[in-house]
This record gives C-alpha cells, sequence and structure tokens, in this order.
C-alpha cells in the first residue's frame, strides 16, 4: 500500500495529483500545516518535517521532486515519465526541478501574506521582489510554450508528463501572489491542465483545512 503524507495546497498536492492520474490504490493521511509536523513521529518518516512523505515498499521517500521522478518510473506504462535515452529525457528533468525554483518565491510570498500575522513583521518591498521573480518564472513558461511552430501544448514536445504535473501545481501556488492573465500562453495551458480530473481531485474539498484563505493576495503596503 502506498501512503502520502499530505498537507492541502502545499508542494505534497503535486504528488497527489500525480496519484490521481495514476489511478493507483493509495492511502492518504491530511496533516495540519502546524507544529505537528515536527513531531518525532513525523520527523521519523521526514527529516525537515516538511510533506510530502510517501510511504512505499517498506521505505518512506519525500521530497516531492523525487517522488514524482520515482512514481513516474515505476508505473511507465502510464506515460508520465520520460527515461535515459528519450528525446525529451534532458527537457523533462529540466523542467521537473524547475518547479521548485517557482516554488521557493512562492513560499516567501506565502511566508509574508500569511504566515507573518503582524503587519510590522510583514516587507512591501520582500513581496515586490518576490512578486517580480514569480514573474519572471512565468516567463520563462511562456517562452518554452511559444517555442516552435505556434504554441506548444504542453511542456514537452511529446505530451503531457510530471513536468507539467510539478510546474502546473507550482503555478497553481504562485496565482494567489501574481495574475496569470498577462500570459498568453501560460494562461491557456494552466487551464488546460488543471481541467484534468487528476488536479481537481488533489484541490481541497469544502471544508478542508486550507492554506490559502482567499483567491488573491494584493502586495501589502504598510
Amino acid at each position: 500500500m502506498i501512503v502520502l503524507h499530505h498537507c492541502h495546497e502545499t508542494r505534497s498536492m503535486r504528488v497527489l495529483w500525480l496519484l490521481n492520474e495514476l489511478g493507483v490504490d493509495f492511502e492518504l493521511r491530511v496533516h495540519p500545516f502546524d507544529k505537528s509536523l515536527r513531531s518525532d513521529g513525523y520527523l521519523d518518516l521526514s527529516p525537515a518535517g516538511r510533506v510530502p512523505a510517501l510511504e512505499m515498499d517498506g521505505a518512506v521517500l519525500f521530497e516531492s521532486g523525487a517522488i514524482l521522478q520515482v512514481l513516474a518510473a515505476r508505473y511507465p506504462e502510464a506515460g508520465h515519465g520520460r527515461l535515459p535515452g528519450d528525446a525529451d529525457w534532458n527537457e523533462w528533468l529540466v523542467w521537473l526541478h524547475f518547479a521548485e525554483t517557482l516554488s521557493q518565491h512562492t513560499a516567501a510570498l506565502t511566508q509574508q501574506h500569511i504566515m507573518l500575522y503582524d503587519d510590522d513583521m510583514r516587507s512591501p518591498t520582500i513581496m515586490k521582489l518576490e512578486a517580480a521573480r514569480v514573474g519572471k518564472c512565468f516567463d520563462a513558461i511562456e517562452a518554452r510554450l511559444s517555442s516552435g511552430e505556434g504554441s506548444r501544448e504542453y511542456l514537452l514536445a511529446s505530451g503531457f508528463s510530471v513536468a507539467d504535473i510539478a510546474v502546473g501545481q507550482a503555478v497553481y501556488m504562485a496565482s494567489h501572489f501574481v495574475r496569470l492573465e498577462n500570459w498568453a500562453a501560460l494562461s491557456p495551458w494552466y487551464a488546460q491542465i488543471t481541467a484534468r480530473p487528476g488536479f481537481v481531485a488533489a484541490l481541497p474539498k469544502e471544508g478542508d483545512m486550507r492554506l490559502y484563505r482567499r483567491d488573491f493576495y494584493e502586495v501589502w503596503r504598510g
């Protein structure tokens, strides 16, 4: 049995999305996004006290990008991974891990807008800088989707893959702070992949604990 340890609207969401796409049996254990992730019991699963943690085959995996890569290799018939020797293996790896570049800037914005409760702890300067850095990441995705003859349907010419899941989930998080409509290729790509049942099933349900209580957070101006 596969067991996924998950917090809603965090990077573990990309693993949940992939498991839904794969259609495999798994158990979902939802944790609050709080200090309980630092408990001794959970630290045995994830030594940094973060989600995701994935129990599988008697072992525990952590780090979302690594888990996506392992699951894609374990279930090659789904076609969401790529193998060494495939024409787009290098590009698959690059975009799979590009999701972390975008996610780190979103994490900084999440901390500023949500995790810092007192206004005097927040910095409009950091918010503006990190939002601009998210915009640069969106530029990179836009350029990728616009390359070649016409717009690409997915990040890879060979079709939908774990790269779209990883980057798409990172865009989902970032879209709470930077609006997507200024990117002509990114917006329809994002709309298409987030209409997939696997993504929809990974969203928090009514009444679930959420990280983001608003659809969009404007820059706090002090």
